[in-house]
């Protein structure tokens, strides 16, 4: 129950989509337009997507772009979810990190919610979620430590397991030690 109403406040972040006009093309596409068709890469879809927590762990999986990252978190913060981690992922051939944020509730009334936003490889920058989540603050700094993302507005976000002077992010796929 808890995750139908979540899926549904989530879902109000994006407005209805209206169905683009069918492209005119040959009743057989062209060999070299399916090559090139199949080469291209799926566009991100941002939306609300359920998942079996048997397979995925979680049950709702929402990617959301980042000026709507604090909404989507208001939200989850309403429905008494708590923040579990905070984790980045670096999408080196998209030129993009990820940031991963995981939520779960503590009754038993079963959601686990995981949002997801992307940004530039070159400008890592996303709002911080410690004025609605105060335990954000530590994951941030790890997370900051690791994948170089940037958490705008953050109270102190110093290196937390790095030492103070490291011009490095370890988890970053072109980092070499």
């Amino acid at each position: 129950m808890i995750c139908d109403k979540t899926k549904q406040a989530l879902q109000s972040l994006f407005p209805k989509a209206t169905p683009e006009p069918a492209e005119s093309s040959p009743a057989i596409p062209s060999s070299e337009a399916q090559e090139k068709k199949a080469k291209a890469p799926a566009p991100r879809q941002d939306g609300v997507v359920e998942r079996d927590y048997a397979v995925h762990g979680y049950h709702l999986d929402a990617q959301v772009s980042p000026d709507q990252l604090l909404e989507a978190v208001s939200i989850l913060d309403e429905a008494a979810f708590f923040i579990e981690s905070i984790t980045g992922v670096d999408w080196i051939k998209e030129n993009q990190l990820e940031v991963v944020y995981d939520f779960s509730r503590y009754d038993f009334d079963t959601c686990r919610v995981v949002i997801r936003t992307r940004l530039d490889r070159n400008n890592p920058v996303v709002p911080t979620i410690t004025g609605i989540y105060a335990g954000a603050n530590w994951h941030e700094r790890e997370t900051h430590d690791f994948f170089g993302i940037k958490f705008e507005g953050h109270p102190h976000l110093i290196p937390l397991l790095l030492p103070e002077d490291a011009d490095f992010h370890p988890l970053l796929k072109d980092f070499k030690a």
